[in-house]
């Protein structure tokens, strides 16, 4: 089985379909990845996750390195073997922390130090460190380390933090190719910077292209900039990146966001939203989200969404999930986070199948039309 390989089956306009293999297994794109910062997606079994027709999930650098440790964990038979996920991993670099957190940390071209937010212990992230964390963790797919500024930031600011994240890459390069084993398994992704700025994504691309990754990520977007900002950026930056790699959009998004993406040329996504949503009681449907709070469903015996296919909306009417919510019960956010996890995956399901036809642009002005109509 090849390390890693991309192919672009079917597009239509911008939008495409295509296929990353692996050795872990085959990732259809466009793809969107369920979270498992902690080893786990929250309120759900790996099978389960799988069941839902992910082909891929995310693991969180940061989180794990503090909590159990990512040397624990590669004694333990690294993150696969822990978490009982047997196909391919994603693993963040850690750099998305570093602007959250920004509150704990001290950024300085080493890297950045910062205190943890557990237990106030002082940790230094780096580059090399984090290349090594996810060389611990065994993951397939490694991103480059970075620096995430917000939007809002002064062009001068944006522009030396992204010359930095850019410093970052080619360290976070030669540190990979120094992994031996994992290294000659797994892959490399580097990552656009430049917030909403065409000139800085393009110089940033071409900084990323002249290291050379096995795919690009557009970072710097998600963080508070609004859909029409994002789209806005989308409209230049996956086109600033090679055609034949795949492109990863991170921290995205809402189901609207995930179709406005795919039209702009987008492969890859990971969000939070889903599953943080499931505990919460919002499900996200093909009419639009719904908040099983609301004292509306308290006696509606219909599922979710009659066009789902998932176990939760074959078993259960939305009276029984309101009141598991309305209850505190742990069963509401699993049920729910199902059905949401069930949903993202049907959905990139349909984009798929669409770019494969031609038909995508119907597509997602069919989607448009009921899913933000309510």
């Amino acid at each position: 089985m090849t390390r890693f390989s991309f192919t672009v089956e079917a597009a239509d306009g911008n939008a495409r379909t295509g296929r990353i293999v692996m050795r872990r297994g085959e990732i259809r794109t466009p793809a969107f990845m369920p979270v498992g910062t902690a080893a786990t997606v929250k309120a759900m079994k790996p099978e389960a996750v799988r069941a839902t027709g992910a082909d891929i999930i995310l693991g969180n650098t940061y989180h794990l390195m503090l909590r159990p440790g990512a040397e624990r964990v590669a004694r333990l038979g690294g993150l696969h073997k822990f978490m009982n996920w047997d196909r391919p991993i994603l693993t963040d670099s850690g750099g998305y922390q570093v602007m959250s957190l920004a509150e704990l940390r001290k950024l300085s071209e080493d890297g950045v130090e910062f205190r943890s937010h557990l237990d106030g212990s002082k940790h230094m992230l780096s580059p090399e460190r984090s290349m090594e964390i996810q060389r611990f963790l065994g993951s397939d797919i490694v991103m480059a380390f970075d620096e995430c500024p917000r939007t809002d930031r002064p062009r001068d600011e944006i522009a030396a933090s992204m010359e930095m994240s850019m410093r970052w890459a080619k360290r976070s390069r030669i540190a990979f190719d120094a992994g031996g084993e994992h290294a000659a398994g797994a892959a490399l992704f580097g990552i656009q910077q430049g917030a909403l700025d065409e000139e800085l994504r393009l110089r940033s691309a071409q900084v990323l292209m002249d290291i050379g990754f096995d795919g690009y990520a557009i970072g710097g977007l998600a963080v508070g900039e609004g859909q029409e900002a994002m789209f806005a950026t989308l409209d230049f930056a996956p086109g600033q990146l090679p055609q034949d790699a795949p492109r990863y959009l991170m921290g995205v998004g809402k189901p609207d966001d995930l179709v406005g993406a795919v039209e702009r040329g987008v492969d890859m996504f990971d969000c939070v939203l889903p599953t943080r949503s499931g505990r919460n009681g919002q499900a996200f449907t093909w009419s639009g989200p719904l908040n099983l709070r609301n004292a509306k469903h308290a006696e509606d015996p219909g599922p979710l969404d009659e066009r789902c296919a998932c176990p939760t909306c074959a078993r259960y009417s939305r009276a029984y999930l309101h009141h598991l919510h309305k209850a505190g019960e742990i069963l509401g956010a699993m049920l729910v986070t199902e059905h949401n996890l069930s949903f993202y995956q049907q959905l990139m399901m349909e984009m798929r199948a669409a770019i494969t036809a031609g038909r995508f642009r119907l597509f997602a002005a069919d989607f448009r039309r009921d899913y933000l109509s309510n």
